[in-house]
């Protein structure tokens, strides 16, 4: 059993894992114990308008403890790790101890590995990524960027695509602008890093009762209150659930099937950061859950 008196309440505090795996809860009762400012660490519950949904902390959690980068990035607005490094480097240097928690695994290796300061992707590279198959993109990395095709995480076509952009706009493999990476912003070593593995079945069960406990708090109004802006959307629309929910508020989906794409999306989401945990942070200590 995981020992908060072990930390010490000076040094930064990292804790990552899949979603639904309790991270809020750790990271309020070592800010409660301890002190200390949780920050966020998770590419969704940056964006203001999905509180209930991305399973932001509550008001009553965010009254509980110092809170930073929460719900700060407007609904309609791209945001992307380089953001995330520049909003948290203040506060690496200044204010209370630093408790970064979330699920986004990206996140936690650009702030502990460093991050190739890429140049932003052009809007016509970018539409032609949308309007592109992930396959076609894999196998233009396959022969341009074998280093990249070999370790990226070939299910999850986000990273897909960005891979594929990078190439396409700078004429440059990203495993090149990796290779040139500058000094990381919180080495790990200067860190306590936490890693909670949870049991898939376990997760499985809370990741469905967590969305009926959603829509018991009001996802369903989030979702209608975004509706007449939804078309202006961008990364906030990657919110697991989003998408179905505005459906049922459209009349194009019965809620009973909105709630069961939302659950299986989360499950395959889960699935995909324990990939990438065990890829990349094998070596962090981890926590078994339950």
């Amino acid at each position: 059993m995981f020992d908060i008196a072990t930390l010490s309440p000076e040094r930064p505090v990292l804790i990552a894992g899949p979603t639904a795996s309790g991270k809020t809860a750790l990271a309020l009762e070592i800010a409660a114990r301890q002190g200390g400012r949780i920050v966020n660490a998770d590419a969704l519950q940056v964006y203001d308008g999905w509180r209930v949904l991305t399973a932001r902390p509550s008001p009553g959690e965010e009254a509980a403890a110092p809170h930073a980068l929460f719900g700060h990035v407007p609904f309609d607005a791209d945001y992307s790790v380089g953001h995330w490094l520049r909003d948290l480097a203040p506060l690496l240097s200044a204010g209370p101890r630093p408790i970064i928690t979330g699920g986004t695994g990206l996140y936690f290796a650009a702030l502990t590995e460093g991050l190739a300061e890429i140049p932003p992707t052009p809007p016509g590279v970018r539409a032609e990524a949308d309007a592109m198959a992930p396959a076609r993109m894999l196998a233009t990395l396959d022969r341009d960027d074998p280093v990249t095709a070999t370790r990226i995480d070939r299910q999850n076509p986000m990273r897909i695509q960005r891979a594929w952009e990078v190439l396409r706009a700078t004429g440059r493999p990203l495993s090149a602008w990796q290779a040139a990476t500058p000094a990381p912003a919180l080495p790990l070593p200067d860190t306590q890093p936490i890693l909670l593995a949870a049991d898939r079945d376990w997760l499985a069960d809370r990741i469905a009762r967590r969305f009926d406990l959603m829509l018991a708090h009001g996802a369903l109004d989030e979702a209608r209150a975004l509706e007449p802006v939804w078309h202006r959307a961008r990364g906030a629309a990657k919110a697991i659930g989003g998408p179905e929910l505005i459906a049922v508020i459209r009349g194009e989906m019965p809620l009973d099937t909105a709630r069961e794409a939302a659950i299986i999306a989360s499950r395959q989401y889960a699935k995909r950061q324990r990939t990438w945990f065990r890829a990349r942070m094998a070596h962090w200590p981890a926590i078994a859950l339950p």
